[in-house]
């Protein structure tokens, strides 16, 4: 077994702190990592304190993982020792189903393993994330991260670059498309970088007058307030794709009658009450779809994290030891951070 620090959950109500845990053994496929960053999602948040179902205590999060292959399996062949490499969301699946097979392990029909929160193929344990000094994974859910990007900035590309890039691929926006981001923050951010190096024309659609200028500053080149009823209808029927990346209910009457035929609204955010439903006229005239998009497949994932080496993007940052873990996610509950946290994983101290 690997010996590994790590800053865990000990119950729903607590604050994290220093654990103590081990990783299992490599096995012929595995790939030994030891992290140097990792970012911090609202998920990790939501998980923990169990508002998104039950949780086993104690419990790592992270799933925004970047750091230096430690050493490799017998059988792993793409790998080696000292390779600068990423892991997101997932850390296995069935790869039986057609969505595997298809390379879209996000979806996979009996279910991905969540890179923590999930049950471990191997050991029957529950996994642990990347708030931690190391990990082991399988080969085939490793991802290459360019040498040439500041790795702690690459780390939230891993779970906010991707679960943008993927819907932005899937509807092919590209030069000529019109996308509008809603919500501007850890995932909004992302979209509005992508979609901009994509060639795009993108509205940025806030309710907070003092995002615009940071909106600009990304990439956008417009920004409307969504509270501004005559802005919002001079944007009517003009838009091809809306990315929006908020996680409380709102109003997507508005949004939708902004798209034009054939548009699409795509929903990221992880609403817990249910959105106000739109009209059936606010479809049928326009041929309107409302969807929805959970992160990426690997073969996605490695063609953003090479795209982003291309066009030298990464995700903006706030980089944090890991004793302030707690203090960020009290911040994160404000929108108080512009726009993702990173852990220094070096700074993670043992158990007293």
């Amino acid at each position: 077994m690997i010996p590994t620090l790590g800053i865990a959950a000990y119950d729903a109500a607590g604050p994290l702190a220093p654990w103590r845990f081990e990783r299992r053994d490599l096995g012929a496929h595995d790939v030994h990592i030891r992290i140097l960053f990792c970012g911090i999602c609202h998920s990790d948040l939501h998980t923990v304190r169990g508002e998104w179902g039950p949780c086993a205590y104690p419990q790592v999060p992270g799933h925004e993982i970047v750091g230096r292959v430690e050493q490799v399996g017998p059988a792993v062949t793409q790998w080696n020792a000292g390779d600068l490499v990423g892991v997101g969301c997932m850390v296995d699946s069935c790869q039986q189903c057609q969505p595997c097979a298809d390379g879209l392990e996000q979806y996979c029909d009996n279910g991905m393993t969540g890179t923590y929160g999930s049950i471990e193929k191997e050991t029957g344990r529950p996994t642990q994330g990347g708030y931690a000094t190391d990990v082991v994974v399988h080969e085939k859910f490793v991802l290459r991260v360019p040498e040439t990007l500041d790795p702690a900035a690459v780390a939230p590309l891993l779970c906010a670059g991707i679960t943008t890039w993927s819907p932005l691929r899937q509807w092919k926006v590209g030069p000529g498309s019109r996308v509008a981001v809603v919500g501007i923050g850890g995932l909004g951010h992302m979209a509005v970088k992508l979609a901009r190096a994509l060639g795009a024309h993108v509205v940025v659609l806030t309710t907070s007058p003092g995002k615009a200028e940071d909106a600009l500053r990304l990439g956008a080149h417009e920004v409307v307030l969504s509270r501004d009823k005559q802005a919002m209808k001079g944007l009517r029927n003009s838009l091809d794709v809306i990315i929006d990346t908020v996680g409380t209910p709102h109003d997507l009457e508005g949004e939708m009658q902004l798209l034009r035929l054939d548009g699409t609204l795509v929903l990221l955010g992880g609403s817990p009450e249910p959105h106000p439903s739109p009209g059936a006229f606010t479809f049928i005239m326009k041929r309107r779809r409302l969807a929805g998009s959970l992160i990426g497949g690997i073969a996605e994932t490695q063609e953003m994290l090479d795209f982003c080496g291309t066009h030298g993007i990464t995700a903006d940052i706030e980089l944090i030891a890991a004793d302030a873990v707690n203090t960020a996610y009290e911040r994160m509950l404000r929108s108080d951070v512009r726009y993702r946290f990173v852990i220094d994983v070096s700074t993670i101290a043992a158990p007293a």
